[in-house]
């Protein structure tokens, strides 16, 4: 029955769980999540490289259908690999704000997601400057601003065309946010989930760009399918939970008859079936429901999980500096083998900007972020440690409303850190997205 799964319980308490359903689990790190990423990483550069028909003829010199004529078929969907990407980033994003503060949230994703980043706009702004070959450098004002990753809403082009993912993602963060503002429980997630989609819904036919924007009726039902899943995985199954993953999946599917329309027209410049592109799609759910369900507990590996930290390096990397290389080895034969070659050396500059960039400055990031959102609050946060210099330190007086907060602060509460601030939340692990 419905009522024994804990909806009106503490978010930390042991939640009961429904008849025939798994008990609550927490997280943890899933490889087979890490081998997902991988393969929607890799489905994306193959897109790139050898479907994407504008890009193929710049850097091959030649159209897909001469340079590779049986790949091109199945590589030309690879654009939905990112599709595959916005439903891992819901389940994990969800496991991983599991009993975090908002504070924690904002953290952990400007940690995650900004020094592989800006690494990724240096080097690929760096690499089109000294070889335009295939696609021209941007300008400096446009690099600065893409460090930002506002360039998208702002209508600036962009150093990498996958940039506009990052802004998806964003949103999704910002909307999420305000649910973990709230607290994470299971009532308040699966209400979340649904709103959004209704509301996803009604605002395709609102005349109000930024109700759109910030609902992206496009994307929505991926990220709620990939939250639906997790809380199956924690939870165990009912018929709210798998709800929702068929609420999403129907609008899904509909929503992917019109990207196949888009893309089409304006990537591979031909018809693409959406019988097939609808078949891949529900090919995903059901991979991310065999996940939910605990099927793919053996999947076991530690390269695994070294490939699923070298994903989004690869990502941000992996589109114009590949096609730079393409086109410097073009006249290789046979093709397949310059492909190899380069997705290869792809994956080695990944592994590079992960260990001797993006590991050290994340772990600087993290410590100076910690500190800053420490400070938060903090009555003396003007002076630090004491007074400026030449300043006499205020004298004591008895407790009473202070000017800056309005609330009493006597000598005892002023020594004593905030109780809440004491019991850290388990942190589950952070499989990042």
């Amino acid at each position: 029955m419905l009522i024994n799964l804990g909806w009106r319980r503490a978010p930390q308490a042991p939640v009961p769980a429904a008849a025939g359903a798994r008990p609550a689990s927490g997280g943890g790190r899933l490889v087979a999540l890490d081998g997902l990423r991988l393969f929607a990483a890799l489905f994306v550069a193959f897109f790139h490289y050898t479907g994407r028909e504008p890009s193929v003829e710049r850097a091959w010199g030649v159209g897909s259908a001469t340079a590779f004529p049986g790949l091109r078929e199945i590589s030309s969907f690879g654009w939905m690999g990112v599709e595959l990407f916005f439903m891992i980033s819901g389940f994990v994003i969800c496991m991983s704000c599991w009993g975090r503060s908002t504070g924690d949230f904002f953290r952990s994703r400007i940690v995650r997601l900004f020094p592989a980043y800006w690494a990724g706009v240096l080097i690929t702004s760096a690499v089109l400057f000294i070889w335009p070959m295939v696609v021209e450098p941007r300008t400096p004002s446009e690099i600065l601003l893409n460090l930002t990753m506002l360039q998208r809403p702002l209508h600036v082009a962009q150093v990498e065309g996958v940039y506009w993912s990052l802004w998806v993602e964003a949103r999704f963060y910002l909307l999420f946010s305000l649910l973990v503002w709230r607290g994470l429980t299971l009532r308040r997630t699966v209400i979340f989930c649904y709103a959004w989609l209704i509301a996803s819904v009604l605002a395709t036919r609102a005349d109000e760009p930024l109700i759109a924007t910030m609902l992206m009726p496009q994307y929505a039902p991926l990220f709620v399918a990939g939250i639906a899943f997790y809380l199956i995985h924690r939870f165990g199954s009912d018929i709210l939970l798998w709800g929702l993953v068929v609420f999403s999946y129907l609008l899904a599917q509909h929503n992917m008859m019109l990207r196949v329309i888009g893309v089409s027209a304006d990537d591979v410049q031909r018809p693409l079936s959406s019988k097939v592109a609808v078949g891949l799609l529900t090919l995903f759910f059901a991979v991310m429901a065999a996940v939910a369900l605990g099927w793919t507990s053996w999947v076991r590996g530690r390269w695994l999980t070294t490939a699923g930290l070298l994903t989004y390096p690869f990502y941000l990397l992996h589109e114009n500096i590949g096609w730079t290389i393409i086109h410097a080895m073009r006249d290789v034969r046979p093709r397949y083998l310059t492909l190899a070659l380069v997705l290869a050396v792809m994956l080695l500059a990944s592994w590079l900007l992960h260990r001797l960039i993006e590991r050290p400055l994340a772990a600087v990031l993290r410590g100076r972020l910690k500190a800053a959102f420490a400070g938060f609050g903090r009555p003396d946060r003007r002076y630090g440690a004491g007074p400026p210099a030449g300043r006499r330190p205020a004298a004591r007086t008895p407790a009473g409303p202070t000017r800056e907060t309005g609330t009493a602060v006597t000598d005892a509460t002023a020594a004593v850190p905030d109780q809440r601030s004491r019991a850290e939340p388990r942190q589950t692990a952070d499989v990042v997205d």
